[in-house]
């Protein structure tokens, strides 16, 4: 169980307005698709997003794990290129969103698909099954940011310790860490472990970095 954190929000700036994409490819044009989609699973696509000339598509979770069966067995989608979590921190959505890029080898075409995730249930299908690239990038995306992958072979924590109490993708989580959440090696040969390696940051005393002995003067 995660700890909880005191948010601090940042205002972003306005979006733009979209631009016609002079570098889109005939590879992002995947209307074809998205109707198929739409035609095999009523209501499975919840909302499609064009922007510079590229299609996100946005599926409901429940269905997510068949679409995506279809997409590799019947639509030619056989290549997971890479797949992540975003933290939105929005309070009209669920928090989070899970993206997956896939690409049709065959036809030249790619395909960007988003889960949103609920904070109170951040949990997926996990994808393994069908891509088993997507094997590390759930264990990074579960480590960052705490989203669970059910079916998993071993969603274990990728970078951090078993033990640690956080994810620091969250947005809550502080660019300079927490002091204590994470003992890093000592900076000299008998010291202690360094409880915050940026002690500095947080208003207090750094460790002195080791020191080479002097060297003697030759006789």
């Amino acid at each position: 169980m995660s700890e909880s954190l005191n948010f601090h929000f940042t205002p972003v700036d306005e979006a733009r307005p979209d631009e016609e994409n002079v570098h889109a490819k005939a590879s992002t044009d995947v209307t074809d698709v998205i109707k198929a989609i739409q035609e095999q699973f009523p209501g499975a696509v919840t909302e499609v997003v064009v922007y510079a000339g590229e299609h996100t598509v946005f599926i409901a979770g429940e269905v997510f794990l068949q679409v995506c069966t279809a997409l590799k067995e019947e639509l030619g989608f056989t290549y997971l290129v890479d797949l992540a979590g975003v933290d939105r921190f929005r309070e009209d959505a669920p928090r989070y969103e899970v993206y997956y890029c896939f690409v049709n080898l065959k036809a030249g075409k790619r395909l960007r698909i988003k889960v949103r995730v609920e904070e109170d249930d951040a949990v997926l299908p996990s994808i393994t099954g069908l891509f088993k690239a997507a094997d590390w990038n759930e264990r990074e995306c579960f480590d960052m940011l705490g989203i669970r992958f059910e079916g998993h072979p071993d969603l274990r924590r990728m970078y951090m310790p078993e033990d640690f109490a956080y994810h620091p993708q969250r947005k809550e989580f502080p660019l300079l860490g927490i002091p204590g959440s994470l003992p890093l090696p000592p900076r000299t040969p008998e010291g202690e472990l360094t409880m915050d390696p940026f002690a500095a940051a947080h208003s207090g005393s750094p460790a002195k970095s080791y020191e080479e002995p002097a060297e003697h003067d030759e006789d």
